[in-house]
């Protein structure tokens, strides 16, 4: 057996014999549900580096949906429909910068992009 298995274990029972996992966090209290449960076991460590990493699904989906919106804008020739397309495309790039802010990671300005084309069109 590894030296290193045999010191952390002997360690880990000296501790456990001198009360130090007692003042722990949670001591006595139910493990909170595993969120990954449904995923399956062979993709389930990949799944919880890619969240410990800061990806979730969420933000993936927003990212994706703001994409396809900035191509149907490309697209469109009605004015209003690429109005109201830049709307939802706002309404997204809102929601995919308060997904990022709750994490702690900063977005570009990207938010500001179709508000200041549409400054420009006024002013200009």
């Amino acid at each position: 057996m590894d030296p290193f298995w045999l010191i952390a274990e002997e360690r880990i029972k000296k501790a456990y014999e001198d009360k130090e996992f007692e003042n722990l966090p949670g001591f006595g209290k139910p493990l909170k549900p595993d969120d990954l449960a449904s995923v399956p076991d062979d993709l389930r460590m990949a799944f919880r580096i890619m969240k410990n990493a800061g990806y979730s699904d969420e933000d993936s989906k927003l990212k994706h949906e703001m994409m396809t919106i900035e191509e149907l804008i490309r697209k469109a020739e009605n004015p209003n429909e690429k109005e109201e397309l830049s709307r939802k495309l706002n309404e997204k790039m809102l929601r995919f910068n308060s997904v990022m802010a709750k994490r702690g990671q900063k977005t570009n300005s990207a938010i500001f992009k179709n508000y200041g084309e549409k400054i420009n069109k006024k002013l200009f």
